[in-house]
């Protein structure tokens, strides 16, 4: 338990550092970007000079940048993560209003990569070069260098627009009345072909490094003495071989946290799913950089605590991760 609290310590410490140059760099960043807010209102609506004067003052963005970024980082300091000019509402609540559906679709998509790649990584690496091996093999480096949006485009073609099994997008069907059981299974549908579209393309990533894991497990002195010993093949294949090579997994699933979920904002403008990564495209179309900059927070925090998650597990796995102030 003190291990764990200790290393959590040590991650806390240094996310602080990762927020605040996450925070800034993405201020710099949409401040050298052309146009604002305001630009884009008038592009939609049309207006004159004084209205456009009206409303840069109204939203502040007749201040300077670094007046804009002391009140940005001081309501930060509360909490507040500033207005959306485009949804004429908090930006937390919007933010807090979608993010389910992402992380809805991230875990999902992180499960079913994560459990099938692993497992059809040790089925390949049980037997290394055997026919099931370089098939595995192949197929898997094929699927990853599939793009995911267009998987997800020949996935509606094949199941919602010709079998029509699937739904064709959304998150659920509106105004559906449907509660409990019924609106879960409805829920699950809808995300099928999301869910198929983004974890596929790791599930391939997560095969590989587990075969290749396995491969170099299997050449180990331990290994060696295990069949020596007699011991059976399947019990030195998932309490030995698979075991050591799950490590390097581990790691790259937090690694992969923040591309999945950088990847979800295709899939979901792809099928239609309301959450972070459409939001996210909403917030640029409109130039709304307030709530362009709390989604970014969000998913710098939801990328920290994955990777926070991913080192607790680490440790379990590894009893040197965090026993001492040199480990991990």
């Amino acid at each position: 338990m003190n291990r764990a609290l200790r290393l959590i310590r040590r991650r806390l410490i240094g996310s602080i550092a990762v927020l605040l140059i996450v925070i800034t760099g993405t201020f710099l960043l949409l401040e050298a970007a052309p146009g604002d807010a305001v630009d884009a209102y008038v592009v939609s609506v049309g207006g004159d000079a004084s209205m456009i004067e009206e409303l840069r003052r109204r939203w502040g963005l007749d201040q300077s940048a670094a007046t804009r970024f002391a009140v940005y980082i001081s309501s930060l300091a509360r909490l507040d993560l500033g207005h959306s000019v485009a949804f004429s509402r908090p930006n937390l609540d919007v933010i807090l209003e979608r993010l389910p559906d992402t992380l809805l679709l991230m875990g999902s998509a992180t499960a079913l990569s994560f459990c099938l790649g692993t497992f059809l990584g040790i089925v390949a690496g049980s037997r290394p070069g055997s026919f099931r091996d370089r098939f595995l093999s192949i197929g898997s480096l094929a699927l990853y260098a599939v793009p995911g949006f267009w998987l997800g485009l020949v996935l509606i073609v094949i199941f919602s627009v010709q079998l029509r099994w699937l739904q064709l997008g959304g998150i659920e069907t509106i105004a559906s009345g449907k509660t409990g059981a019924p609106r879960a299974l409805d829920i699950a549908r809808h995300l099928v072909l999301p869910v198929a579209s983004l974890g596929f393309i790791y599930l391939a990533l997560y095969l590989r490094m587990m075969r290749v894991g396995m491969a170099e497990v299997w050449r180990m002195d331990f290994v060696l003495a295990a069949r020596a010993r007699g011991i059976g093949r399947r019990r030195i294949v998932l309490r030995h071989v698979a075991r050591n090579a799950l490590l390097p997994l581990v790691t790259m699933l937090g690694l992969q946290s923040a591309a999945m979920l950088g990847g979800s904002v295709v899939i979901e403008s792809v099928f239609s799913v309301p959450g972070l990564g459409r939001l996210a495209q909403e917030a640029v179309a409109a130039r709304d950089t307030p709530l362009l900059l709390g989604i970014i927070l969000v998913s710098a925090v939801l990328v920290i605590a994955v990777n926070l998650a991913v080192d607790l597990l680490y440790a379990g796995l590894d009893p040197r991760v965090g026993s001492s102030g040199e480990a991990a």
